[in-house]
C-alpha cells in the first residue's frame, strides 16, 4: 500500500547555480524510477544554514510531496546518500488526503 511522504532535500549547488533545474529534474525522475508518484515539487530557493556543520554554508532547498511504497524510502535514502549533489535529506510520512464534504449553504428565505 502506498503512503504519502514529504522529502526535503538540500542540494549542493556551490559553483553550479545555473544547473539547479537540471538537478531537480534528474531527482524527480529518480523518484519515479523507484515507483513514486509525485504530487508536488516546491523549489524553496537557496538559503543560508543557521549554523555551519560542514563544508557548505548554504544550500538549495527542494521539497517533494509524493506517494510511494514504504520500502522505496530506504532505496531513495541510500541512492541519494551516494549522490554528491544531495547534501542533506529528510523524509516524513504525511497524513492521507481526506476529501471534505461540500459545505451546506444556508437556505434562502
Amino acid at each position: 500500500m502506498k503512503h504519502r511522504y514529504e522529502a526535503l532535500l538540500v542540494l549542493n549547488t556551490q559553483g553550479r547555480e545555473d544547473t539547479v533545474k537540471d538537478v531537480i529534474d534528474r531527482l524527480e525522475s529518480e523518484f519515479q524510477q523507484e515507483g513514486a508518484q509525485i504530487e508536488q515539487v516546491q523549489k524553496m530557493d537557496k538559503r543560508q544554514f543557521s549554523y555551519v556543520g560542514g563544508p557548505l554554508s548554504a544550500g538549495y532547498y527542494v521539497n517533494f510531496v509524493f506517494n510511494a511504497e514504504p520500502h522505496s524510502i530506504a532505496k531513495l535514502r541510500s541512492k541519494f546518500k551516494l549522490d554528491p549533489e544531495v547534501y542533506r535529506q529528510s523524509y516524513q510520512r504525511l497524513q492521507e488526503k481526506k476529501e471534505r464534504p461540500a459545505k451546506k449553504m444556508a437556505k434562502a428565505k
